[in-house]
C-alpha cells in the first residue's frame, strides 16, 4: 500500500484525488495494480464516496480503469505506450533544446544546474522519489525554458504519463546518483551552445530510458 494519509485539507474528494494521483504518478501505484475503495477509504479516514469520485476523475485522466463488477486498477502500459511516448519526447525534447540555443537566457545555466545539484543530493541520500521529482522537473524545465508556449502546452498532455514512466524507470536503476549524472553532459552541451551534440544526447538520453522500462518491462507493470 503507497503511504497515504489522513485528509486534512481542500475538499475530502480533491484532496484524495490529489494523493492518489501522485501515488500513481510517482510509481507506488503500479500498472495494473488494484484499487480497492474500502482499502484507500480507510488509509483516508474518509467515506467511500470521495474515494470513488476520486477514482472516477482518474478514470477520465486514463490513469485508471473501472470494470464494472470487477473494481478499478491503475491504468496498464503497454510496449506500444512507451515506444510512442518516448518518441513523441524525443521530438519534443530536442526542439525545445534548439530554441534554448536560439535564446541563450542568460539564467539557463544556472537554473540547469540547480536542478541537477538538487537530484544529485537526493541521490546520495537514497531519496528515489525525490530523484524521480527532480527528474521530472529537469525535463519540464526544458520545455518551459524554450520559451514556447505551443510546445508548453502539448507538453502539458504527455507530461503525467512520462512522469509516471520516469518513476518506474528510476526504481529499475541500482545507483541513484547516476540518474542525476547522466543529465551533465546535456547541460554541458546547451551551455556550449552545440546544437547537433546537445539534441543528439537528449534523443539517446530518452531513447534509453525507453529500452532500459522495456527490457524489464515485466517487473514494472506489463500483465501477459
Amino acid at each position: 500500500m503507497a503511504q497515504l494519509g489522513e485528509v486534512q485539507t481542500k475538499s475530502r474528494r480533491e484532496a484524495v484525488l490529489d494523493q492518489l494521483r501522485d501515488a500513481i504518478l510517482d510509481g507506488e501505484f503500479k500498472p495494473g495494480d488494484p484499487l480497492i475503495e474500502a482499502e484507500l477509504a480507510a488509509a483516508f479516514r474518509v467515506s467511500r464516496a470521495p474515494v470513488r469520485e476520486a477514482l472516477q476523475s482518474l478514470s477520465a485522466e486514463g490513469l485508471v480503469e473501472v470494470v464494472p463488477y470487477h473494481g478499478t486498477t491503475v491504468r496498464l502500459l503497454t510496449p506500444k505506450d512507451i515506444e510512442e511516448l518516448y518518441s513523441l519526447r524525443g521530438v519534443l525534447e530536442a526542439f525545445a533544446i534548439t530554441r534554448i540555443i536560439e535564446r541563450a537566457a542568460p539564467d539557463t545555466e544556472t537554473t540547469l544546474h540547480q536542478i541537477y545539484e538538487r537530484m544529485l543530493a537526493a541521490g546520495t541520500a537514497g531519496d528515489l522519489r525525490r530523484v524521480s521529482s527532480e527528474d521530472q522537473h529537469f525535463h519540464t524545465t526544458l520545455i518551459t525554458l524554450s520559451g514556447n508556449t505551443m510546445l508548453e502546452s502539448m507538453w502539458s498532455i504527455v507530461g503525467n504519463r512520462v512522469r509516471q514512466v520516469l518513476s518506474l524507470r528510476n526504481k529499475l536503476n541500482p545507483d541513484l546518483t547516476q540518474i542525476a549524472a547522466n543529465h551533465v553532459p546535456i547541460i554541458e552541451a546547451i551551455i556550449a551552445r552545440d546544437e547537433p551534440r546537445a539534441t543528439a544526447l537528449i534523443q539517446k538520453h530518452v531513447a534509453s530510458a525507453a529500452d532500459l522500462v522495456l527490457e524489464n518491462w515485466q517487473y514494472v507493470g506489463e500483465v501477459e
